[in-house]
């Protein structure tokens, strides 16, 4: 099935979203009980770890870690936002750079000044993205000191949705900016699935929300091949994905192809796939890739192979290098909860 299905439902009561490219499940998005990255909260510092240039805060969902911390003292109040989820055991990872973002306009308190996504190329969607930014000013302008990001949806979005979107950003940020409070609290929700894929979903896609729809457009058994650690890739090859304690484990296999060609056709398979594997899985930190039989002389095209797919990743992603072992490093954000546990 060609084309772009975005499926809202739920999967063991918890809220989720699916986007579904030419039959193939592209994304998945399901709600847990962490804390939602971009969750704003009023923290209050409580002690600062040596070594780490680091600080403890006190949140009403408990500690939080905040880097690079100069001039904090223990006691203070201070607006920060969730960047992620936290492994077991550790602290909420936060920031003190708070952005406000929507489907068209993101507001970055601190660093002023309008600007318009370097991906709308057209003259003339770049000015009337422009012109309906400032319509919106007109009835809730800017913070004082913050600036606007147009995002790249408004290239083909109508002036009065941007306008809209730019005034709730900009109340919502001159809200939770304009706080005084001195106790630990939540200020702002973190985006649930359903409204992360409106936000970040924004291609043209059938829209099916109704109860049911992961039955019906195919997710829940796409959902449960990814429960298996076994990949099956194009040409007969395969990759198990195993997630320990320390790192995710990926073996490349060659099944019964014993050509000469295999362990190279076998890696390319697995490069262009795993992006979009260990997005779907949540999974992050340390990754180990054990290709498949692989001469120093192919690892070039590999590694352009791979990169360029985790440049596409929102997710912040790199290829690290290769191990004296012959082994793939990779280090990705942990922006999401393992799948695993969320299907437990």
């Amino acid at each position: 099935m060609k084309g772009l299905t975005i499926a809202l439902d739920e999967i063991g009561g918890r809220e989720a979203a699916a986007l579904i490219r030419d039959g193939l499940l592209d994304d998945l998005m399901i709600d847990s009980d962490a804390p939602r990255p971009g969750t704003i909260y009023r923290g209050v510092a409580e002690r600062p770890v040596k070594g780490q240039g680091g600080m403890f805060l006190r949140t009403p969902d408990g500690s939080a870690f905040l880097r690079q911390v100069k001039g904090l003292v223990p006691g203070q109040t201070l607006l920060v936002q969730v960047t992620g989820f936290a492994e077991p055991g550790k602290a909420i990872p936060v920031t003190q750079n708070i952005l406000f973002k929507s489907r068209y306009a993101i507001v970055t308190p601190g660093k002023p000044g309008v600007n318009v996504s370097r991906q709308i190329k057209d003259d003339d969607a770049r000015e009337a993205a422009m012109e309906s930014a400032h319509e919106g000013f007109a009835e809730a302008p800017l913070p004082q000191e913050a600036g606007l990001i147009l995002r790249s949806s408004c290239a083909d979005a109508a002036p009065e949705e941007i306008a809209e979107d730019v005034v709730a950003m900009c109340r919502l940020a001159a809200h939770v900016l304009a706080d005084e409070g001195r106790e630990a609290e939540v200020l702002v929700e973190g985006d649930g699935p359903h409204a992360l894929a409106w936000r970040e979903w924004t291609e043209e896609a059938d829209v099916d929300g109704d109860p049911g729809s992961f039955a019906r457009q195919g997710v829940d058994e796409m959902v449960e091949d990814l429960r298996r650690p076994h990949v099956r890739l194009p040409g007969g090859f395969s990759m198990i994905i195993e997630p320990t304690s320390a790192l995710v484990a990926v073996d490349v296999n060659t099944g019964g192809d014993t050509s000469p060609a295999a362990g190279l056709k076998a890696n390319l398979a697995a490069m262009r796939d795993l992006p979009r594997q260990l997005r779907l899985r949540g999974l992050g930190g340390q990754i180990i890739v054990d290709p498949a039989p692989c001469p120093k002389k192919d690892r070039k095209q590999l590694e352009g192979l791979l990169r360029a797919g985790l440049k596409k990743e929102a997710t912040e992603s790199v290829l690290t290098g290769w191990t004296t072992l012959g082994l793939m490093e990779i280090q990705r954000k942990r922006d999401r909860q393992p799948l695993r546990d969320l299907l437990k």
